[in-house]
C-alpha cells in the first residue's frame, strides 16, 4: 500500500461507510487523519473507535468557514482532502425541497470544502479526491437529486482540476459502484434486488469500502503526480458489464 507517513489528511463523511474505510486506510499508511461527521454523536462514536473526529455540516457556510479556520490554526499544511460527506433520499427527491437539500450537501458541500481548504492545500501542492458515483454516468430515476449532484461532482472535479492547477493542487474523483455500506444495506441484503447487480458486475461481487480506499490513496500519492481531472470508476466493472 502507498505510504502516507506524516501526511495530514481530512476526510469529510469519514465517520461511516466509504469515508470510514478511506480514513482507516490512510491511518494504516501512516497519515495523520481527521474525519468529520454530520453530528456530534457520530463524531463521538468515531473517536471512541480511534479516529480523530469532529462534527461538521457541509451544507452550513458558517460552519465550514469556522472549521477551515480552526484547521488552518492547527496545521501548517493539508496534504489531502477527501470529500465523502453525502446523502440520498431516493424517491423523496422528486420533491423540490428534498432535491435541493441533496444537491446542497453532495455537490455544493463538496465545493464549500474545496474552496475552504484551498489555501492550506496550496501551501505545498496537496490533492483533492471527490466522491462521484456510477450515477455520474447513468440516470437515477429513483433519486434525481442524488444523480444530478453526482453528475455535478464529476464536472466540478474537472473544473477545479483546471482552476487549481496553478497552485499545484490536483483534483480527481472516484466513482464507486455498488459498495456494501449502511446506505445500501436494504439492497444487498435482499437477494431479489442484489442478483441483477451481481449479474451485471463482471467481478461478481459487491464492493467493500476498502475497495474504494486503495484508489483514493493512490490518487493522493506522489505516484499520481501527473493525474488530475480524472473520474475513476471503482465498480467491479459495472459500467462496462
Amino acid at each position: 500500500m502507498t505510504t502516507h507517513a506524516g501526511r495530514h489528511v481530512l476526510v469529510t463523511g469519514g465517520t461511516s461507510g466509504i469515508g470510514a474505510g478511506i480514513a482507516r486506510a490512510f491511518q494504516s499508511a501512516g497519515a495523520r487523519v481527521l474525519v468529520t461527521g454530520l453530528t456530534a454523536a457520530e463524531a463521538d462514536a468515531a473517536r471512541a473507535d480511534g479516529l480523530d473526529a469532529s462534527p461538521l455540516d457541509v451544507s452550513d457556510d458558517a460552519a465550514v468557514s469556522a472549521f477551515a479556520g480552526r484547521l488552518g490554526r492547527q496545521l501548517s499544511t493539508l496534504d489531502a482532502l477527501v470529500n465523502c460527506a453525502g446523502m440520498i433520499r431516493r424517491r423523496d427527491e422528486h420533491e423540490v425541497d428534498v432535491f435541493a437539500q441533496v444537491v446542497d450537501v453532495n455537490l455544493t458541500g463538496t465545493m464549500r470544502m474545496c474552496a475552504a481548504c484551498r489555501p492550506l492545500l496550496a501551501k505545498q501542492g496537496g490533492a483533492i479526491v471527490n466522491t462521484a458515483s456510477m450515477y455520474s454516468f447513468f440516470g437515477a430515476g429513483h433519486a434525481p437529486g442524488y444523480g444530478a449532484s453526482k453528475g455535478g461532482v464529476a464536472q466540478l472535479t474537472k473544473a477545479l482540476a483546471v482552476a487549481y492547477a496553478p497552485q499545484k493542487i490536483r483534483v480527481n474523483a472516484v466513482a464507486p459502484g455498488w459498495i456494501r455500506t449502511a446506505i445500501t444495506q436494504p439492497v444487498y441484503s435482499d437477494p431479489a434486488r442484489s442478483k441483477p447487480i451481481l449479474d451485471r458486475t463482471p467481478l461478481g461481487r459487491w464492493g467493500e469500502p476498502e475497495d474504494v480506499a486503495g484508489p483514493v490513496l493512490f490518487l493522493c500519492s506522489p505516484a499520481a503526480a501527473f493525474v488530475t481531472g480524472a473520474i475513476l470508476p471503482v465498480d467491479g466493472g459495472y459500467l462496462v458489464g
